[in-house]
């Protein structure tokens, strides 16, 4: 059994603007058309590729023709590009890290998209659920905690990315003049960056003190994060890797520092450029495997 790519496209469609009418309005077809192509899809496959809600969404089984989808996009931009039949530039969508895209990430997109008609659509969450975004069709490739492949995805370690729990002269001061024992870090302030972002925790454990305890902020942003921490707003788990110490200027609280192994997945049915990617990528992250 063959897929037919345009109605894989058309599933791709209908995701991607959230319904038939959207997808219909993209494709230049009717509504009915784009039904009519899911159903023929749907007939094809033998499962159940979208529920009809608001927005559609994909089945797993319609996860699978996505991930399928974009694959022939992207080896039909890269090879139209190759025979010189448009001159796009061919858009690389990854999903990245907060903490990646604030440190050492750019600097091999920069240096690939000076040389080679390339983009990139950068997606950005956190560490833990990029991997979402790949299995979703969403993007290529992403920088991930997760080491177990998603369905026809290849993976290569990157390193670690280290963390250490800090806080401004001022602040220690104030909250934490004993030491950071137990007992003072479940009233002291602390900063996350958003929700999910359980390092804190992580350390506080570690610490023998109650995570639910402390007064939190939330900053989802690195930079502002990392700011408000040397303004004494709280204290915080800041980035240490090699060129990238976040922690200069600050006091270091002790404990043991908090390692987050991140992960280079990219779908298996590649590209010469998608390789190409991978490669600066890997070399790039030299500094996570320094300062394991």
């Amino acid at each position: 059994m063959n897929i037919p790519v345009h109605l894989a496209a058309t599933l791709a469609a209908a995701v991607d603007h959230g319904s038939l009418d959207a997808a219909a309005t993209a494709l230049h077809i009717t509504p009915p058309a784009v039904s009519q192509r899911i159903r023929q899809l749907e007939h094809v496959t033998g499962q159940v590729l979208l529920i009809r809600s608001r927005p559609v969404q994909a089945t797993a089984a319609g996860l699978a023709v996505l991930r399928f989808a974009r694959q022939v996009e992207h080896l039909d931009s890269v090879t139209r590009q190759e025979l010189g039949l448009h001159g796009r530039s061919v858009s690389i969508p990854i999903g990245v890290n907060a903490d990646s895209l604030a440190t050492w990430l750019l600097a091999p997109l920069t240096k690939l998209a000076s040389s080679s008609s390339i983009t990139f659509d950068l997606h950005r969450d956190d560490q833990e659920h990029t991997l979402e975004l790949l299995e979703r069709g969403v993007v290529l490739a992403a920088v991930t905690s997760q080491p177990e492949p998603v369905p026809g995805c290849s993976v290569r370690p990157l390193g670690a990315i280290t963390y250490r729990a800090a806080a401004s002269a001022s602040y220690a001061r104030r909250w934490l003049a004993g030491g950071p024992t137990p007992s003072a870090l479940e009233s002291a302030p602390l900063v996350d960056f958003d929700r999910r972002d359980e390092l804190q925790s992580l350390w506080l454990k570690a610490m023998g003190a109650d995570p639910a305890a402390p007064p939190r902020h939330r900053i989802p942003s690195t930079s502002d994060m990392t700011h408000a921490i040397r303004m004494g707003l709280g204290w915080g788990m800041v980035i240490t890797i090699e060129g990238h110490d976040h922690s200069a200027g600050l006091q270091l609280l002790g404990g043991e520092p908090v390692a987050v192994p991140l992960y280079w997945q990219q779908w298996r049915a590649s590209s010469d450029l998608l390789d190409s990617v991978a490669t600066h990528i890997e070399e790039a992250a030299r500094p996570l495997r320094a300062s394991r």
